[in-house]
């Protein structure tokens, strides 16, 4: 044992200056005496990192989990948002007309049927103003194209199906013909269109002269109606 120093803080083999309250601290002559103490020290950190380092560690894989679940929720609400004006995003489609190539082109040789469900060639009646009624009867229109017809030339309404509708007392004259097969619409390339009447202007030598996408006027019409007696 060591002798206290002379101002008398501690024995000499000690540690000299710490306070008195810390109790006699030797310093062993072997490391290896400290062994035990080392060990408890080195337990004492590995559980405080362990505590402290804990949360961090799973931090990462729950801010990962996190921002799948708001991108996968994201996405649902882009894809099922309801927009009112959706429609109105849209470009406004351009107002039908026939292909440029179908005037000058020859008419199919189509057989259509009439009221009694015979078949009826319809290049046999040709020259002829052919009104397709199948997007709307419109007997008014109808009945101002026949007006307008020269003698000679046929006015003929075609409709879908093998429904052919009687005509009215004052159109007579009107040859009304169905289309089963559709041949005549699919000549025009084009579906029916609610409200409207197309119209084709076919000479005698079965070459269409014009296309009509919209019967409007008898004006508008009027001087190719009469060409097709040539």
């Amino acid at each position: 044992m060591g002798k206290p120093d002379a101002e008398g803080h501690g024995p000499a083999d000690g540690l000299p200056g710490l306070p008195p309250e810390w109790g006699r601290v030797v310093v062993p002559d072997d490391a290896s005496a400290l062994a035990a103490e080392a060990a408890q020290l080195r337990r004492e950190l590995r559980r405080a990192t362990g505590l402290s380092g804990g949360p961090r560690a799973l931090g990462l894989p729950l801010l990962v989990l996190l921002v799948a679940v708001l991108t996968t929720l994201a996405g649902l609400l882009v894809v099922t948002w309801p927009r009112a004006n959706r429609g109105n995003d849209r470009p406004t489609p351009a107002p039908y007309s026939p292909p440029a190539t179908l005037t000058g082109r020859a008419l199919p040789a189509l057989d259509l049927v009439d009221a009694s469900n015979a078949p009826v060639p319809l290049r046999g009646l040709l020259p002829a103003m052919i009104i397709l009624v199948d997007g709307c009867p419109c007997p008014d229109r109808v009945a101002d194209a026949l007006a307008a017809a020269p003698a000679g030339v046929s006015v003929v309404t075609v409709t879908g199906g093998r429904t052919v509708p009687a005509a009215p007392a004052n159109q007579r004259q009107v040859r009304a013909l169905a289309d089963p097969a559709g041949g005549l619409r699919s000549f025009l390339g084009q579906p029916a269109r609610p409200g409207g009447l197309t119209a084709l202007l076919v000479d005698r030598g079965g070459t269409v002269t014009r296309v009509l996408p919209d019967l409007g006027p008898v004006e508008t019409y009027r001087q190719d109606l009469t060409a097709l007696t040539a």
